[in-house]
């Protein structure tokens, strides 16, 4: 099938090198140059596994190409996607005038029926009002044929994109139109061979499971962290109670770790856009808001257990491991160690960072402290440990699981690990001579000295 994926983010990048993958011939089109230059010669903009050797891959065999030219790249094909962004403004409400202003330049260059997939988080109605816009300029030429608008919201995790999209959970299509339902399950039949996920249902119906997915998904995580704070205070550990409400089939143990909060692109701006949606209608989600108010209290968390366990932070010396805002990214996006490192820096402390891959945009957004030397990037996870007061575990990459926790010891001026992740075992740390700080856990005691027999 000949195919348009309209934006070449993160969204739109995965979409197209994906349905390149199946053997459709697929152009991404963006009117940012120096990116899609890059993409002709096969380095992706974003940081995601497996995604540049497919990219390239796909070039070789011709499937998949990129273009600024829009106009061309949307003359032959049959289905056009629109992945571009939808930022959340001031008052939280999703900025769609990028989706808009596509969906003007699509009418005005489109000389066939063609099915038009909006594929970004966009608020319940997006999808009629890009049909609108066609059909008005339909009716304007004198058409007698129309477009058709899809609403095809996607459900893909960072750093697990390629197989969330070639394994789907579900696809969920909105559709008002037979033919065009016929088309997008034709196009996603390879992804689904072996058990059908395809959920079709109204348009707004589909964009609105998108928020409602997300939304859902962050409460259990604000739940989850509103009982730990509990269980600190009750001498309850938090992790046992994870696994006997999670072994609830009702339940499960998905997306109830507690932790030091989430971030990233999608939950804090599908709460708030959801927010936004409900205060318009004259309405309130005091669920939703105290998911969101719950989350930006657990994002203070390390740096509330920093005091406690240090006092003052003036002048000392902090080790930080992971600054992306989950692991397999480099998005820090409302990362909880962005809310870290602001109060650090501002309270006069010295940072020491590591991160496998969010480093470069750490440096971007602190060029200041960066420049004077008051927060440090290393190469090597150890290395930023030397003469620390403290070690703070803020993302739960894999590297971080099993690392030489003697040498932890041995390097930190004071052995204090500050666990954001609930990724180490409390009384295994103290054995190790580390005092370890968890979510909702008790400190173990040291361990007791071993006593030996006297001969």
């Amino acid at each position: 099938m000949q195919m348009t994926v309209i934006g070449c983010g993160y969204v739109g990048l995965v979409t197209a090198t994906c349905f390149a993958e199946m053997g459709n011939r697929v152009c991404c089109v963006d009117s940012n140059a120096k990116r899609v230059d890059a993409l002709q010669h096969g380095v992706a903009p974003i940081f995601e596994p497996g995604i540049e050797p497919m990219i390239q891959t796909n070039q070789r065999a011709g499937r998949l190409t990129f273009s600024t030219e829009l106009d061309t790249a949307c003359a032959r094909s049959e289905v056009i996607f629109i992945a571009v962004g939808t930022p959340p403004a001031a008052d939280g409400a999703a900025d769609i005038s990028q989706v808009l202003a596509v969906a003007a330049r699509l009418a005005a260059c489109l000389e066939q029926p063609t099915v038009v997939v909006c594929k970004s988080t966009s608020p319940v109605g997006t999808a009629c009002r890009v049909q609108s816009i066609l059909d008005q300029h339909c009716q304007r030429r004198g058409l007698s044929w129309r477009h058709t608008v899809v609403s095809n919201p996607e459900f893909l995790k960072e750093g697990a994109a390629i197989d969330d999209f070639m394994r789907p959970d579900r696809i969920v299509l909105g559709c008002e139109d037979p033919h065009a339902e016929a088309v997008m399950r034709s196009l996603y039949e390879p992804f689904v061979r072996n058990h059908d996920r395809i959920l079709s249902m109204s348009r707004r119906a589909a964009e609105m499971t998108k928020y409602a997915a997300n939304t859902f998904l962050a409460a259990r995580i604000s739940y989850i962290n509103e009982i730990a704070s509990l269980c600190e205070q009750l001498g309850v550990d938090v992790e046992q109670v994870r696994k006997g409400i999670g072994s609830d089939q009702r339940i499960g143990h998905h997306f109830i770790y507690a932790g030091c909060g989430y971030g990233g692109s999608c939950f804090p701006k599908d709460i708030r856009a959801l927010l936004h949606m409900a205060d318009e209608q004259g309405m309130q989600l005091p669920i939703l808001e105290a998911v969101e108010q719950r989350n930006q209290l657990q994002k203070t968390w390390p740096l509330r257990m920093l005091q406690r366990e240090l006092g003052s932070l003036y002048g000392r010396t902090l080790a930080i491991w992971g600054l992306a805002f989950k692991p397999g990214t480099d998005d820090i996006r409302d990362a909880p160690s962005l809310v870290l490192l602001d109060a650090l820096l501002a309270g006069g402390a010295q940072v020491r960072a590591f991160d496998p891959a969010a480093s470069d945009n750490i440096a971007q957004r602190y060029p200041e402290a960066v420049k004077k030397g008051q927060l440090q990037l290393f190469q090597d996870p150890y290395a930023v440990l030397n003469n620390a007061d403290a070690l703070v575990l803020l993302t739960e990459w894999k590297q971080f699981r099993q690392p030489d926790f003697h040498l932890v010891a041995q390097r930190l001026r004071t052995p204090l690990l500050i666990d954001g992740r609930n990724q180490y075992d409390p009384q295994a740390m103290a054995d190790l001579g580390l005092r370890h700080v968890g979510v909702g856990r008790q400190v173990a005691p040291p361990a007791s000295p071993v006593l030996r027999e006297v001969v």
